[in-house]
Formats: structure tokens, C-alpha cells, sequence
């Protein structure tokens, strides 16, 4: 948790795009639509603002509350700010961003959500977290919930995460149980990877739970 921190504070945020993700634009439509969709370790991602022009409500949860700041002061919007259980809500239109631990998070706290949307949240965490994280996320919805994941894969002797690789054999084993359909596959053309010239691949999943 120091390092990621430590990440925002020294603006070590390669992870962020700067703009709607590619697979996420290519692929919303299989949320359905008008869905409550929970973004986890969301940052200040313009995919909250994306998701929220398709006429989705948004719930972001975010660790680092100047990075929930940013968002909001980047799309030029004044949250009401109020506090959430263990969290600060910032609310503005379609979107809520909750500044705390994911892994705090319940379905009262958060209320109703049907779809969710990892992009950044799966690839940031240690092996030994991420089947806790998946768990977790999944006693937050009904069945029958959609999502979107986009991971990355690369040879893990190359490079200490985060982020980290995680395999399709991972993500079907810690989704075991619901549809999981491989929906892109391409070489990774941006991030850290890339910098160190070493061969990636991402990976953009549906998931029905």
C-alpha cells in the first residue's frame, strides 16, 4: 500500500492513460445497458467518465483520495464530499468514487451494482492477493453480473510487478464457476513493459458471474 502511495505521490502513474481505454470502448456494449458499475483501484481513469456517458451509473473505489481529487478537478466537476462508512464519497451526476480500501467494502456500503470494470485493479496485486481480491469482489454482486477485465502477460523473470502478470489460466481459475470468454488479445503498446522492451501481451475478458 506505501508504494502505491508512494506512486501518486511522486507521479509515478504510467498506468494511467489519459483517456478512455481501448478495449473498454471496443467492448461496453457487453455490460448491457444502464447498469450500476463498480470500477475498483479506479485512480483517476477517464474510463469513469466514459462509462458515465453511456448512460451508466458509476462507483469508483480508490485508495489514494488525491487521485479521487484529480478526477473530479480534471472533468471540472464540484463533488459534494461526505463521509461513507470507512470511506470519503465523492459524488458528482453518475458518478461516486469512494477514497478508501477496496477490501473494505460491502454491498450496503456500496448498494446495488450489476456490472464492474478492472482494468488496472487484478494487475496491480501479488498472487497471494488476488484470489482474497476476486472472492471479495464477487460477494459484491448478484448472479448474472457482467464485467469487463483487461489484464497483462509477460514473462514474470523479466520484470517485479506491479503490475503484474496474470495468465488467462489464472483468471479462469479465479473466476471459476462463471462465463469467462476471452474477447482481445494484442501486444501491449504502452507501460512499463514496453519501456524495458519486454514482450506483453493484454487481454480483455467478459465475465458473467
Amino acid at each position: 500500500m506505501a508504494d502505491w502511495f508512494a506512486s501518486w505521490r511522486e507521479g509515478r502513474i504510467g498506468f494511467h492513460e489519459g483517456r478512455p481505454n481501448a478495449y473498454l470502448e471496443r467492448h461496453a456494449g457487453r455490460l448491457g445497458a444502464g447498469r450500476r458499475v463498480l470500477v475498483p483501484l479506479c485512480g483517476k481513469a477517464e474510463d469513469l467518465a466514459y462509462l458515465a456517458s453511456l448512460g451508466h451509473q458509476v462507483v469508483g473505489v480508490e485508495l489514494v483520495e488525491d487521485a479521487v481529487r484529480a478526477f473530479f478537478a480534471e472533468h471540472g466537476l464540484a463533488p459534494a464530499v461526505t463521509p461513507h462508512g470507512p470511506f470519503t464519497a465523492y459524488r458528482a451526476g453518475a458518478i461516486t468514487v469512494l477514497a478508501g480500501d477496496v477490501f473494505a467494502t460491502t454491498a450496503a456500503l456500496l448498494g446495488p451494482v450489476d456490472a464492474f470494470y478492472d482494468r488496472a485493479a487484478l494487475i496491480a496485486l501479488p498472487a497471494d492477493t488476488r484470489p482474497r481480491y476476486v472472492a471479495h469482489l464477487r460477494g459484491l454482486f448478484p448472479a448474472g453480473a457482467r464485467g469487463l477485465v483487461v489484464t497483462l502477460e509477460y514473462p514474470e523473470e523479466r520484470m517485479e510487478g506491479p503490475p503484474y502478470s496474470v495468465t488467462e489460466a489464472e483468471v479462469r481459475g479465479l473466476y471459476a464457476g462463471a462465463e469467462v470468454e476471452l474477447l482481445d488479445a494484442a501486444e501491449a503498446r504502452s507501460g512499463k513493459c514496453r519501456e524495458l522492451g519486454i514482450p506483453a501481451t493484454v487481454k480483455c475478458f467478459y465475465n458473467r458471474l
